[in-house]
């Protein structure tokens, strides 16, 4: 058969939620994107598998995400929210009933048993263990499980490679621990990439020194790839339009870029594989056409009219019954959501996907598109979106592309090229801007602060105060989160992230306080600190080194 493939890779990835907040902002995150995504998912991956078709896909879940979803605190809400959600789905059915509206009674009654069919697959069919049916899969070889940073850190702007090592090895620590075998592949948070090249740090007075490409660090811990955004492959301009506003960033460009070009420019595909230099590690990167077709909400298939409206929702409880209509359109004037129209609208899509991938490879002999989308996009964001996949996987069966595992894409397409990547991220700008400006460069100066100190500290408090140090790096870990300056620049959340990371500084600078005392802790700091262990309880053991833990 032709070496032509079909790459998916699903990204899973929620903050640290659990025991800091519901709603708004909070557990409900997480509650919303193992309802609607993880387990419609797992049962549309499941139902394939059944059928004798292999779904081939790639998903990532972050160490934060596997720690959360694995948790106590997780299973009891989770129940208690689906259950909160077929309360208001009845409720919802009573009131359009009496108030004269049977359309949206009958799209009440439609919500109930679809979330009655959700928790009856989490109590019985998982029995309560999401990660467990991904973790069957991947033993049967049906898909490929791939891990991230501990806490999905902005790995190219951390200030010490000793940082950006604990991040990959407690990624792969706990990858391990729970699904019983290493990870192939690594998902570097939000594409972001750094070459090697004498840096310094964009804020502060510091020195420059020598630092190891992302690759080089990755090879080191053991992984086999990787993937980055095209623009990154193609090595063009790619510092956006912000260096004007924020110079920090324009200091950083210039020194990654300088000397990094390829000497002879080279019109690169982004449809092979590559070997990244200087570490000779394998990389994919995104496909932009396939992207925008499941990304776009206003040019891609999730925009459809016929579409659930993920903005417009009724309250109280929350649940939607409004379709797409139009994007034009004010929330007012959306029409009501008629679920039985929507599959002709997926079967024209999937097909339309299938088509695409044919066209993008019809000119070569072999090749893969490599589609990178947040596991999150599909169910929660759109709706229709794990049947519409169900159906791409379905159709593909039996054709010249085949949906194929990274790991197995790399033994049937050997990378033919070494490409020395530029710096860069999938942001807006397909730079550091998103996380670095002049609304995040704070959060920064603590990451950089809590480095130097923790660099001071005499190592043999590392063993002689081993649960104080336990929980300062998982306070380091959660500061370091993308997330936080993510949610600041696009004002997602911004009071939460605000305060999410100024919260895990202060309580990190405490602790650093009280190792470097010779004194016990008084009563009262031993019960802060508990109750810092119970809200920030992530990660049981810490990978501080490649055979040590705390």
């Amino acid at each position: 058969m032709a070496n032509k493939f079909f790459c998916l890779v699903l990204h899973s990835h929620i903050p640290y939620v659990v025991g800091h907040g519901t709603w708004p902002h909070g557990t409900d995150w997480l509650y919303e994107a193992s309802a609607e995504s993880y387990l419609p998912l797992l049962r549309v991956f499941s139902q394939l598998s059944q059928e004798g078709l292999s779904p081939g896909i790639n998903i990532s879940f972050t160490p934060v995400l596997i720690e959360q979803l694995r948790s106590l605190s997780f299973k009891t809400g989770f129940k208690k929210y689906l259950q909160m959600k077929i309360d208001v789905a009845l409720k919802d059915r009573q009131y359009f009933e009496k108030s004269g509206q049977p359309d949206l009674a009958r799209l009440a009654e439609f919500w109930r048993v679809w979330y009655e069919n959700i928790y009856q697959d989490f109590i019985y069919r998982w029995r309560e263990d999401i990660l467990s049916g991904f973790s069957e899969l991947q033993r049967e070889g049906h898909i490929e499980i791939i891990t991230s940073a501990a806490t999905h850190a902005y790995l190219p702007l951390l200030g010490n490679d000793n940082s950006v090592r604990l991040q990959m090895r407690q990624g792969k620590y706990v990858y391990e621990k729970h699904f019983g075998q290493s990870p192939s592949g690594f998902w570097l948070p939000e594409c972001a990439y750094r070459p090697d090249y004498f840096w310094k740090r964009p804020l502060g007075e510091s020195f420059s020194f020598w630092r190891p490409a992302l690759d080089e660090l990755l090879k080191e811990i053991g992984f086999d790839y990787f993937f980055v955004d095209f623009p990154l492959l193609r090595g063009g301009e790619i510092k956006g339009v912000y260096f004007e506003r924020f110079p920090a960033l324009r200091m950083l460009w210039e020194k990654s870029i300088k000397g990094k070009q390829l000497e002879e420019k080279v019109d690169l595909s982004p449809y092979f594989p590559y070997f990244s230099e200087p570490s000779g590690l394998a990389f994919f990167a995104r496909d932009d056409r396939t992207g925008m077709q499941v990304w776009s909400s206003s040019a891609g298939y999730p925009g459809d009219g016929w579409y659930l409206e993920f903005h417009k929702k009724h309250f109280p409880g929350g649940l939607r019954y409004w379709r797409v209509t139009a994007n034009h359109l004010d929330l007012g004037e959306k029409a009501i959501y008629q679920p039985e129209k929507v599959k002709e609208r997926i079967e024209d899509h999937a097909q339309h996907f299938v088509n695409l991938l044919g066209e993008i490879l019809k000119d070569v002999d072999e090749g893969v598109v490599a589609s990178l989308y947040d596991t999150e996009l599909f169910g929660h964001w759109w709706f229709e979106g794990p049947e519409w996949l169900y159906r791409v996987i379905k159709k593909l069966s039996g054709k010249t592309i085949r949906i194929q595992k990274a790991s197995d894409c790399l033994k049937n397409l050997r990378p033919r090229l070494s490409v020395r990547l530029p710096e860069g991220s999938w942001g807006s700008g397909n730079f550091h801007w998103i996380w670095l400006n002049e609304n995040t460069s704070w959060i920064w100066e603590k990451i950089y602060w809590l480095e130097d100190e923790l660099a001071r500290v005499p190592k043999k408090w590392l063993w002689k105060k081993r649960r104080l140090w336990r929980q300062l790096l998982r306070e380091k870990f959660l500061l370091e989160s993308s997330d936080w300056p993510f949610l600041i620049s696009t004002w997602t959340a911004r009071d939460y992230a605000e305060n999410r990371a100024s919260e895990h500084y202060q309580r990190a600078r405490k602790l650093l306080a009280w190792i470097n005392r010779n004194d016990k802790l008084s009563p009262d700091e031993e019960k802060m600190l508990a109750r810092w262990e119970k809200e920030d309880g992530l990660f049981e053991e810490i990978a501080v080194n490649q055979n040590n833990f705390i």
